[in-house]
């Protein structure tokens, strides 16, 4: 038997609550309560990163974080990146270098990329690659992909 908790967090810059089971994870918080379809549930053992979001500014598997752990803490996903006037620079980098296929796993990449991204901080190819070891993408070779990112942190590819 479950029980029911009241929690409440910044989503995406806005202070939200709800109850919810102790046994429901992050990422059925909010692909359930909160309609953010961005993260998504493929393996459901944090080895492919679809459902990568930042929790007090750093990356975490949504499908392997307890929703209850949300409580009191900064969550941002992808949803949050949009800025009200167009696309976030990292996305706009993921179109414009082609790195966006079906689409599924690219969420999760750009919320890896983001956390990777640290103002100020170019990044080599290398430190890309790494970087993105835990996010797996089934369409493509990663070379679009690392490229953009590359290209969103300052540094020509």
């Amino acid at each position: 038997m479950s029980l029911k908790v009241e929690i409440a967090f910044k989503l995406n810059g806005r202070s939200v609550a709800r109850e919810i089971l102790t046994s429901t994870s992050s990422l059925q918080v909010l692909n359930r309560d909160f309609d953010l379809a961005g993260a998504k549930l493929a393996c459901g053992e944090g080895e492919c990163g679809a459902c990568t979001i930042m929790v007090d500014g750093v990356s975490r598997n949504a499908c392997l974080m307890a929703g209850v752990d949300l409580d009191g803490r900064d969550v941002e996903t992808v949803e949050g990146l949009w800025e009200g006037n167009g696309l976030d620079p990292l996305q706009e980098a993921f179109v414009n270098s082609g790195a966006v296929q079906c689409g599924f796993c690219t969420p999760g990449m750009v919320m890896q990329a983001k956390y990777l991204l640290k103002p100020g901080k170019k990044l080599s190819r290398d430190e890309v690659i790494r970087g993105l070891e835990g996010n797996v993408c089934r369409c493509t070779g990663y070379h679009k992909i690392i490229d953009a990112v590359v290209a969103a942190s300052g540094e020509a590819s």
